[in-house]
């Protein structure tokens, strides 16, 4: 696990988003043992406290559950994976649309740029 901290927001939205990507692009399985607090803190260099915060920002967005005496564990939920994929799709979709709109693009332009790029890739 490597992840660069950035000083735009706090770290345990950055390590939940993370985790977030992690889940949604497999590299975290549904009911898969997330790692435990200590050993995260220690891999990322920060309070376990931080950690702390964001599993339980997790289990609050039902992302992961607790397995008393066991462990915190990634969501069986496919519908909640699938569902948080598609918001964080949307998420990007709309930073970049804005992004390009500030540099003067308009819809049809960013659509005509997309589209090439897309063709580029098939």
């Amino acid at each position: 696990m490597n992840i660069v901290f950035n000083d735009k927001e706090p770290i345990y939205t950055q390590i939940i988003n993370y985790i977030k990507k992690s889940i949604v692009s497999g590299e975290l399985q549904g009911g898969e043992k997330l790692v435990s607090v200590r050993e995260l803190s220690q891999n990322f260099k920060v309070n376990p406290n931080t950690i702390q915060r964001a599993y339980t920002e997790l289990e609050r967005e039902e992302l992961a559950f607790t397995k008393r005496g066991m462990g915190k564990y990634v969501t069986e939920d496919k519908e909640i994976i699938k569902k948080l994929k598609k918001n964080m799709a949307k998420n990007i979709l709309n930073n970049f649309i804005i992004e390009m709109k500030e540099l003067g693009f308009e819809s049809k332009d960013i659509i005509e740029i997309v589209s090439e790029k897309i063709g580029e890739e098939v």
